[in-house]
């Protein structure tokens, strides 16, 4: 081999441009005209060399792009690009970095062009940027692959929201489709998410769908932090190694490891004991664990969701739950309606509970409306529980609801009246009692009862109810 040396320099620099006008895309290199004030901004306007790619990325030969005396690439830039591929490529200048930036490209015939950037300065002896040297690439067809899949990925989301819930979650309440939305948003993260809640209104559900839908492909390993005898808390959760205590004949995956690549999901987290809470906070910090009895860490790359029932910010006021663990978990939080507020949903829950069991039983009108018009303060799984009794021992179930279901059932069959007007003054008892519980507001009571307000109200004027608190809102 010839040495280095035997090559006249004109020879290397003509290699090096015969290589980069067979490069894809447009290599170049520019002067930077007043390199010593990158700070508050500089003008490239002054090409000294440009590839033969140009002609095909730009329609522009190079000795057009050679001959003008203003910025080619700058002038067909999209307007809502040029600022922020400007500012990217003068901080990487400054902090003496290479840039890589994508930009839009408004071509003279209204085609669109996607562009990646990438180069560096040349600098001074002083350190001062004199040129910029890169290669700028067509992008187009990838980006808008990219563009077409999340648009894609959009439509399905949105689609899975169908008219009656979101997976196995019922109800077509706003509230709920409020909650649908928030559910997709979290799944799109690796945040930690906290659900809040009454009792039996469906937190576990909620945690199942945002795992679902985030295509996590490990595990979803539920936990309900009030069921663990506090001396099995640490071996259950971290698991143990063999021998580590008495009764530890083999090891043992805990929770932790057993989500790895999954969700672990913890219901009732406010029962968990402080120096649980130490340990679980360093697992969800580093990722890293270490089983009872063991000495080498290992690890578990685990999404949390956590849900109670309690208000966590004061039990850390109280010193029951310590503020860094709190922090950690209470990062993206939902909370999730009582049925109380959602009642046009109980018609959708009941039939969706029938056509789970198999059953083709009908609720008697009456029934109907008395579980329409209970509060349900045990919220669906209360619900679920009835319709479970009600299947076995029939009305005799609405004894369960307490006085509101005895006084209801004696309401629904009076007695010396016709069944028109015993059916016109249960729809007034309920109208009113949804006008007073929405605080006269018929929109909203109107939803209460699954009724569109158009409905709601002729019924209010049948009844001859429209005189009745008419400052109400619509």
């Amino acid at each position: 081999m010839f040495p280095v040396a035997a090559f006249p320099v004109l020879d290397v620099e003509k290699s090096y441009r015969r290589l980069l006008n067979h490069l894809p895309g447009m290599a170049y290199r520019c002067r930077i005209l007043n390199g010593s004030e990158v700070p508050l901004g500089f003008l490239v306007n002054e090409l000294e060399f440009v590839s033969r790619g140009t002609y095909e990325l730009l329609g522009v030969t190079p000795d057009e792009m050679m001959g003008g005396h203003h910025n080619t690439i700058e002038r067909m830039t999209h307007p809502d690009d040029l600022d922020a591929s400007r500012t990217a490529i003068r901080d990487s200048i400054v902090a003496h970095e290479p840039y890589q930036v994508m930009y839009r490209l408004l071509l003279p015939s209204g085609r669109v062009k996607w562009l990646w950037d990438q180069g560096e300065g040349v600098y001074d002896e002083e350190g001062c940027p004199r040129y910029l040297e890169g290669l700028i690439m067509d992008v187009s067809e990838q980006k808008f692959q990219e563009l077409a899949l999340l648009e894609e990925n959009q439509a399905l989301r949105t689609s899975v929201i169908n008219l009656y819930g979101l997976g196995n979650i019922v109800g077509k309440s706003e509230p709920m489709r409020r909650i649908y939305s928030q559910i997709l948003k979290a799944a799109e993260t690796d945040s930690n998410v906290i659900i809040y809640g009454e009792t039996g209104c469906g937190k576990d559900l909620v945690a199942q769908n945002i795992h679902e839908y985030s295509g996590r492909k490990g595990r979803y390993v539920p936990v309900n932090c009030g069921a663990i005898p506090e001396q099995l808390l640490e071996s259950e959760f971290f698991g143990h190694v063999k021998g580590a205590f008495s009764g530890a004949h083999a090891n043992k995956e805990g929770y932790i490891g057993a989500a790895n690549g999954g969700t672990l999901f913890l219901d009732e987290i406010g029962e968990l004991p402080l120096h649980l809470q130490v340990k679980l906070l360093r697992a969800l910090e580093n990722k890293m664990y270490t089983p009872v009895g063991g000495n080498t860490p290992k690890e578990s790359s685990f999404r949390l969701i956590a849900a109670t029932n309690q208000d966590l910010s004061r039990m850390v006021r109280e010193k029951k739950m310590r503020s860094d663990f709190y922090y950690r978990i209470n990062v993206l939080s939902l909370t999730l309606p009582p049925l109380r507020e959602r009642q046009g949903d109980i018609p959708l829950l009941v039939e969706a509970w029938l056509e789970k069991k198999g059953h083709n039983m009908v609720l008697p009108p009456h029934v109907r409306l008395i579980i329409e018009q209970y509060d349900w303060p045990g919220n669906v799984r209360e619900l679920h529980n009835f319709l479970d009794r009600f299947l076995a021992f029939g009305e005799e179930a609405l004894t369960s609801l307490g006085d509101a279901g005895r006084a209801d059932l004696l309401l629904a069959t009076p007695q010396g009246i016709t069944l028109d007007e015993a059916v016109d003054q249960l729809e007034e008892r309920m109208i009113r009692q949804s006008l007073e519980r929405c605080r006269w507001h018929r929109g909203k009571a109107a939803e209460s009862l699954g009724l569109n307000l158009r409905t709601f109200q002729r019924k209010m004027k049948r009844l001859g109810m429209n005189a009745d608190r008419k400052q109400g809102g619509v």
